[in-house]
């Protein structure tokens, strides 16, 4: 077990590497550059010229990778190009943003996919899986941005419970924040709920086939029991998987959520970096999701490894 982890740890270290070139090169062959942005309209070459030569941006394209993966390495991730501030302070005043956005939205919609799935295989082929069925359906056809506006016309505008700006301020009391985060939160949780839920039904469906299942069944066990002690611990590789897959999505996906209730988060702050053409402010953040999204992934696979008796104890 110890060797599978230690391969997959090496495996999600050259997949790191492998995306730091991506986005390296994904950026160089952005049409234009922050010299020109900055300039605007009105440059002239030698003013254009002059502006690259002092930002560095004539340098040969490996030499200012290696330079910027280095920088990587130790934790400078560089200066914007067109605030002239540190990357680093800029994406850590907007990153608690998005990942208190998404550790709500995670707490709410990973328990609950769990609870709904179990019920939903409990209940298979009922009236219960049914309705749940065409829910999870219409969750997954609706787009988030509509989810959230729906949920913003009625209870913002028309009930007026929650707020349909997520203004948080240090001072405002608890309430006032709760109000604040509440749309944003479920709009997020509706928008990755339908996935698990629907993984967690049919993983424990396909357990429920086993003959090993099918015998304790005959024995009398309870089927609560059955679902909890026995399908569940089964079937969690899968269910892992599509777990991670949602949480580096909220992360690094929830640009769409963070428009419409107006949150400053991290995506935001990338989209920005790219109208600005701010390279070095666009790869940083673009690593930092790259990384969020293989750490998930890695977890998966090592908690899928420790779950699993035949990975576990191989022959």
């Amino acid at each position: 077990m110890h060797r599978i982890i230690l391969t997959r740890l090496a495996q999600g270290v050259l997949t790191l590497l492998l995306a730091s070139i991506i986005i390296f090169g994904a950026t160089e062959i952005l049409p234009g550059d922050v010299a020109e942005a900055i300039l605007g309209q009105s440059r002239t070459e030698e003013a254009l010229a002059t502006l690259r030569e002092e930002m560095g941006l004539n340098r040969p394209a490996i030499v200012r990778y290696f330079d910027w993966l280095g920088g990587m390495v130790q934790g400078d991730l560089g200066t914007s190009l067109a605030t002239k501030r540190p990357v680093a302070d800029m994406i850590e005043s907007r990153m608690w943003n998005t990942l208190r956005l998404a550790l709500l939205a995670a707490a709410i919609s990973v328990p609950l996919s769990l609870a709904l799935g179990l019920w939903s295989a409990m209940r298979a082929g009922g009236r219960v899986d049914k309705t749940l069925a065409m829910t999870t359906l219409a969750l997954i056809a609706v787009p988030e941005f509509f989810i959230g506006l729906i949920l913003m016309k009625v209870f913002a505008v028309e009930l007026k419970w929650l707020s349909a700006s997520a203004n948080t301020r240090p001072y405002f009391d608890f309430w006032q924040n709760a109000r604040a985060l509440a749309l944003p939160v479920a709009t997020l949780s509706f928008a990755v709920l339908a996935h698990m839920m629907r993984m967690t039904r049919s993983s424990v469906i396909n357990i429920f086939t086993s003959p090993y299942m099918e015998m304790a069944a005959l024995k009398g066990l309870p089927k609560r029991r059955l679902v909890v002690l026995h399908a569940l611990p089964n079937a969690l590789s899968p269910i892992l998987t599509v777990i991670a897959l949602n949480l580096s999505y909220m992360v690094s996906g929830v640009i769409i959520v963070e428009t419409v209730f107006g949150v400053p988060g991290l995506t935001r702050l990338l989209v920005d970096g790219v109208t600005l053409r701010d390279i070095p402010l666009i790869q940083a953040c673009a690593m930092i999701f790259g990384a969020v999204y293989i750490l998930l992934n890695l977890l998966a696979d090592v908690l899928s490894i420790m779950a699993n008796p035949r990975l576990r104890y191989p022959k």
